[in-house]
């Protein structure tokens, strides 16, 4: 049975583990509504689907790209979760 404080660390490690994996998704989506906002200010061109759409697709394709690391990491925590038991 794990102590408290190794549950602790395991809480820590985990919190610490979504945001690493979760910020070059984040990381991407925001780079690029920085980009279509500032091509939107340009040419006034104010519609909705313009800023959604290619954050969907950057968002969605920096998945595909980074999903197999994501799974990995993902992976190898539950290992060391699972080992520590």
């Amino acid at each position: 049975m794990p102590s408290l404080a190794a549950l602790g660390d395991l809480g820590e490690n985990a919190v610490l583990l979504a945001l690493l994996v979760s910020l070059p998704v984040i990381g991407v989506a925001a780079l690029v509504g920085a980009l279509v906002s500032a091509l939107q200010a340009a040419t006034q061109l104010q519609d909705a689907t313009l800023s959604h759409l290619p954050r969907f697709l950057a968002v969605a394709l920096a998945l595909v790209v980074m999903g197999p690391w994501m799974g990995a990491e993902i992976a190898k925590f539950a290992l060391e979760v699972f080992a520590a038991r």
